[in-house]
């Protein structure tokens, strides 16, 4: 008997499930915070984040045994390229992805709605300044 995804198919399937599961929780919690529903706003976008973590986890889980035999089989200038991007590029943002998504959450979760509104005024008010421009 053949299965039916192979354990090289995991990081597309992760990719995919996580674009698909991410970005409807996501534009989901976009449209409720545009209309003013603050907490479905928050519990779409920990649902994401927590889809998010799940997903990776589990695909990580699965796949350890078969990842230490999968390298870049590049030769040449294609090999240094790939590093270079790797090394400036890929790795810098994945170390920083981590740390700048729970201290998104955790602000949102602890900042009250009135200081994240009045924020937000703020914020458009300076940006407005220094546009050139008369804040309202």
């Amino acid at each position: 008997m053949t299965a039916v995804i192979q354990i090289t198919d995991l990081p597309a399937l992760n990719a995919s499930l996580n674009a698909i599961i991410g970005g409807r929780f996501s534009s989901s919690g976009y449209l409720f915070i545009r209309r003013g529903r603050i907490m479905l706003h928050k519990r779409c976008m920990l649902a994401a984040l927590g889809a998010s973590a799940l997903l990776s986890d589990f695909v990580r889980h699965l796949s350890r045994e078969h990842r230490a035999h999968d390298r870049f089989a590049g030769v040449g200038a294609v090999r240094y390229v790939y590093f270079t991007i790797l090394a400036y590029a890929r790795v810098p943002l994945a170390m920083t992805i981590l740390p700048l998504a729970l201290i998104t959450a955790t602000r949102g979760l602890r900042r009250p709605v009135r200081a994240a509104r009045e924020n937000r005024t703020l914020d458009a008010a300076r940006l407005a300044l220094r546009l050139g421009h008369r804040a309202w």
